[in-house]
């Protein structure tokens, strides 16, 4: 039967699975899935066999401990958590001809639960990450198929950066420019990275004086791309036409499109060259290196002061996050 979530009850899944998916089905099973750090990710089984999955964004669900910031939307790095920016986000993807989930249920009112709640098509296969791990050949299309579904987020022209949900929306983001956003934002790891590790603390001031060289290294732009922002192979799904379809887009934004392929390569290592791209500019791609390295080490470390349950994992990730921001002002 699998687990229930922490807060809402089986029966109010019952409920919002009946209104989305209909036909008189019964909920007959409800699977907690892997993965997800700031909302419930739950498998919907129908007594037909029918399944659906369920986003809960409900407190219970988020292994993030709270801090500044969370829930501000003129930060493009403030974490995304909520309907209002999945749709948002869903929207932009899906006017752009890119394959996402079909939504079956969005439940902004509550209706079914105290929590945000989207009940939305299932993709019960492999992600892409895993079909490429046990196949590449098979793989190839959909890694073919997302190459080009990169070059339209990044050819899209949004008129600022900022969250898509707020600039959508009519907002204006905080800040000037993508590149300065992104130095706060580093600086911001910095410093919370420093007071969690004494490797950090040592090589502070070391770090900030990278920072703020490659910074100013970075001559202004204003094109605004649509920009995933933690696109990893496992943040894709394969339907069963072999089209990559995207998950997990709360946090998608407008902004430079270098910021998209610094987590690529991150995540992709030597198979990056498949998602490759001409034409990024430099020096933006090594600010938002060191930038990104600092966000996955401040970040894991303070995951750690919650309850999240894979630990051993996640301080891998800071351990060879913070190696690697180490090795850049060594290398610098």
């Amino acid at each position: 039967m699998g687990v229930a979530p922490k807060r809402v009850t089986r029966d109010q899944l019952a409920g919002a699975a009946r209104a989305a998916l209909g036909g008189g089905r019964r909920l007959d099973g409800v699977e907690r899935l892997a993965g997800g750090t700031r909302k419930g990710v739950y498998r919907l089984t129908m007594d037909d066999a029918t399944t659906a999955i369920a986003y809960l964004w409900e407190d219970s669900e988020n292994y993030w401990p709270p801090a500044a910031g969370d829930g501000d939307l003129t930060d493009p790095f403030s974490p995304g958590v909520g309907l209002d920016l999945f749709e948002a986000a869903h929207a932009r993807l899906d006017d752009l001809g890119l394959r996402v989930p079909a939504v079956r249920l969005a439940d902004r009112d509550r209706t079914h639960c105290p929590a945000d709640l989207a009940i939305v098509e299932d993709f019960p296969g492999e992600s892409l990450m895993d079909l490429f791990g046990r196949d590449p050949r098979a793989a190839e299309p959909a890694m073919t198929r997302l190459a080009e579904a990169l070059e339209a987020m990044r050819r899209y022209r949004a008129p600022t950066y900022g969250k898509v949900a707020l600039i959508d929306g009519g907002g204006t983001p905080r800040g000037t420019s993508c590149e300065a956003r992104a130095l706060d934002f580093a600086l911001a790891c910095l410093a919370e990275a420093a007071a969690r590790d004494r490797r950090v603390a040592g090589a502070r001031d070391l770090l900030e004086e990278r920072l703020r060289v490659l910074a100013g290294a970075v001559r202004p732009r204003a094109e605004y791309s649509v920009v995933h922002g933690e696109l990893g192979l496992d943040h894709v799904l394969v339907d069963s036409d072999g089209n990559p379809v995207l998950i997990d887009i709360e946090d998608l934004m407008y902004f430079d499109v270098e910021w998209e392929h610094v987590f690529l390569r991150i995540r992709l290592h030597g198979d990056y060259r498949r998602l490759a791209v001409d034409g990024l500019d430099e020096d933006r791609l090594a600010l938002y290196m060191l930038a990104q390295r600092l966000s996955l080490t401040a970040g894991p470390l303070r995951l750690l002061d919650g309850d999240y349950p894979d630990r051993e994992f996640m301080r891998g990730v800071a351990e060879h996050n913070l190696n690697e921001a180490l090795a850049l002002v060594r290398a610098g």
